[in-house]
Parts: structure tokens; C-alpha cells; sequence
């Protein structure tokens, strides 16, 4: 059903943010004010309400939300694509537990929103391979998704 619009994440997808996926979050820009869409996969749902990820200190994402705080968060998943939209605040600049400079980000949902195109569904999900070090990668994976998890 396209263009549902909820207050909370719905069951489906607060389940499948219970896993590293792939994302897009969208923020403004802080040097043109224009929009600035980036790619992320350590995210996770804390409840229906609250969205964390981990961004690493270098990214645009942090720069953005401090100038403005508003951001969407594009999933897809339960045969759809939805609108996560909401007020996003850096919780810690430097996660301690974690070797790279990461920083722990909180999205508080004002509206999700079902965007797909009418008359369609998704029939695959986005699936990636990190192509580094398989083993440092899997180690990171799962520190920073047990911080996540901890928050």
C-alpha cells in the first residue's frame, strides 16, 4: 500500500533496523543548503520512536545536523520504500569503544512515510559486501552495532 503515513516506525521495519542494513540519509547541506545524501550502514531502531546510527567524524552527515538538526532516512524494506524523517542530535562525538572516530547519532521520528511509486513493490532488498578486510570488518561490524545496541 503506497503513501501510509505513521508516527512510529510500523513492526516490519522496526525488526528489519534491528541489523546492519544499508541506508540513505538525507540532510541540508552546511555550506550550500542544499540537499546532501549519503550512504550508511551502521543503524539500528532503539524503539519505534528512535533511530541510531554511527557516522564517522569526517562525514558531512555530522557538519550538516549541527547547522540542522532535520533529517530523512531512506529504507527499503517490507516490499517498499519509506520516508523516515525526524530531528537528529550527535549523542557522542567519539564513541570511546570504538578504534575509528566514530560519532553515535539519535534520530527522534516525526513521520515515516510509504514513497513508493503506486502499483509497485520492491521484489529485491539492497544487498553490499564490504571490500576491505573481511575479518577487521566483520570485528567493527559488530563493536559498533553492540554500542548501538547498548545507547
Amino acid at each position: 500500500m503506497a503513501n501510509e503515513v505513521e508516527p512510529f516506525l510500523i513492526k516490519p521495519l522496526f525488526d528489519d533496523l534491528q541489523i546492519e542494513r544499508f541506508v540513505t540519509i538525507a540532510t541540508i547541506d552546511h555550506e550550500t543548503g542544499a540537499p546532501n545524501v549519503s550512504a550508511i550502514s551502521w543503524v539500528l531502531a532503539k524503539d519505534e520512536y528512535t533511530i541510531l546510527f554511527a557516522a564517522d567524524n569526517r562525514s558531512r552527515i555530522l557538519e550538516n545536523i549541527k547547522k540542522n538538526n532535520q533529517a530523512v532516512i531512506i529504507l527499503i524494506a517490507n516490499e517498499s520504500t519509506y520516508s523516515i524523517s525526524g530531528e537528529v542530535t550527535i549523542k557522542e562525538e567519539a564513541i570511546r569503544e570504538i578504534p575509528l572516530k566514530l560519532a553515535l547519532v539519535e534520530m527522534k521520528i516525526k513521520e515515516v512515510r510509504d514513497v513508493m511509486f503506486y502499483g509497485s513493490k520492491i521484489i529485491s532488498e539492497v544487498q553490499f559486501d564490504k571490500t576491505y578486510d573481511k575479518n577487521a570488518a566483520a570485528r567493527l561490524d559488530r563493536q559498533v552495532m553492540d554500542v548501538l545496541k547498548k545507547a
